[in-house]
């Protein structure tokens, strides 16, 4: 099986792109990666510093790898997400998130590419999506689908930034594709949108500032500087794929799969705020929202209700104020003072003699001391 055997394969399986690149030859992507981590760009993601070394190469993970076969899978939404920031008493979830987990999706794709092409050539393969240390988005600027752009997510020129991307590794030499060039300019739209102001520079990611590291991967309480700027985002955040250019050239991905379900277009903060740990895995059955857990998810859900100027929202709030798990009761906290700081101060005294937790009752002192 030739590449464009391959090719064809692959866009038969329902792929909206592939491409192929060496797998074994040098490349600047292992350094680049290296600073990101020494920088600690990558926050409380210990488990990038971990596995630094296996990530730096294709080959550092399989060392008898030659080729790579770059697949792409277009989740280009119908509607633009940014006007949904808007609707302050509904929550939003970004785009990928807002149906099932793709990585399943794919794996049972490029799974079924990789046994056909394994059994046809008789050489070796191994996949990945995005859960193993592999860099997916070099290896797919490297087989030309793409180029990393300043917000540095992989932008093509047909599907502008939004593609799903596996990677199936082989020990077969197969003729690569020629890179792709980056077209990005002197365009900052990506830098100059992002909320937090997470990008140092162009091309580097501070991830401790993100709003999509902060609402999935940091635990516990957001601090302080980052709550307002995160307004209704309760899952990731869409703003620099968004805002990108090259969006103009996507098509609305044709995959039913990644149609937005009803309930994650828009969800409501009342009704999610009152989500307990079965409602939540209901609700996010097959999602990735599920991995976070209730928890960190109802703590998203209380700065996007403080965001919201909605008054009407406050029962919930207080209801956080009282919940099992600490970052709720802090969030709601610092909601209920940016609904009615009469209230939050109101309750400080009584609430500070009966709370436990440190970090809930930083927030409470902080509500007396913005009264004094």
């Amino acid at each position: 099986m030739g590449p464009d055997s391959v090719k064809s394969l692959a866009l038969e399986l329902g792929f909206s792109a592939v491409r192929i690149c060496r797998a074994d030859e040098a490349w600047e992507a292992g350094e680049r990666l290296a600073e990101f981590v020494a920088d600690g760009h990558h926050g409380s993601m210990g488990w990038m510093a971990e596995t630094l070394a296996r990530r730096q190469h294709p080959t550092a993970m399989w060392p008898d790898a030659k080729s790579a076969v770059v697949v792409g899978l277009n989740y280009g939404p119908e509607q633009d997400p940014l006007p949904l920031l808007e609707r302050r008493s509904e929550g939003v979830v970004s785009v990928y998130a807002q149906n099932a987990d793709y990585h399943d999706l794919l794996k049972k794709r490029l799974k079924h590419l990789a046994r056909a092409f394994a059994e046809k050539t008789g050489q070796q393969v191994k996949v990945f999506v995005d859960t193993a240390p592999l860099m997916e988005k070099p290896l797919a600027e490297k087989a030309g689908m793409g180029w990393q752009g300043k917000h540095t997510n992989l932008v093509s020129r047909d599907f502008g930034s939004w593609l799903f991307l596996g990677v199936m590794l082989t020990a077969a030499e197969l003729e690569p594709d020629p890179p792709e060039r980056d077209t990005c300019g002197s365009c900052r739209a990506c830098l100059d949108i992002c909320p937090t102001d997470a990008f140092p520079e162009p091309y580097r990611l501070d991830a401790r500032r993100c709003i999509s590291y902060l609402t999935i991967e940091h635990k516990g309480v957001i601090p302080l500087e980052f709550r307002a700027a995160m307004g209704n985002r309760i899952y990731g955040c869409d703003d620099c794929l968004a805002v990108c250019p090259w969006n103009k050239f996507a098509q609305t991905s044709a995959e039913m799969a990644f149609h937005p379900r009803p309930e994650l277009k828009g969800p409501l903060l009342a009704e999610l705020a009152a989500l307990d740990d079965a409602a939540f895995r209901q609700v996010f059955t097959a999602s990735p929202v599920k991995r976070i857990g209730r928890d960190r998810f109802v703590r998203n859900v209380m700065i996007a209700i403080g965001n919201s100027g909605d008054a009407q929202l406050i029962p919930r709030v207080e209801d956080g104020l009282t919940d099992e798990a600490p970052a709720v009761r802090a969030m709601a906290v610092w909601a209920l003072a940016r609904l009615d700081r009469g209230r939050a101060e109101a309750a400080a005294g009584a609430a500070l003699e009966v709370e436990a937790d440190e970090g809930v009752g930083a927030e409470w002192r902080r509500v007396l001391a913005l009264s004094e």
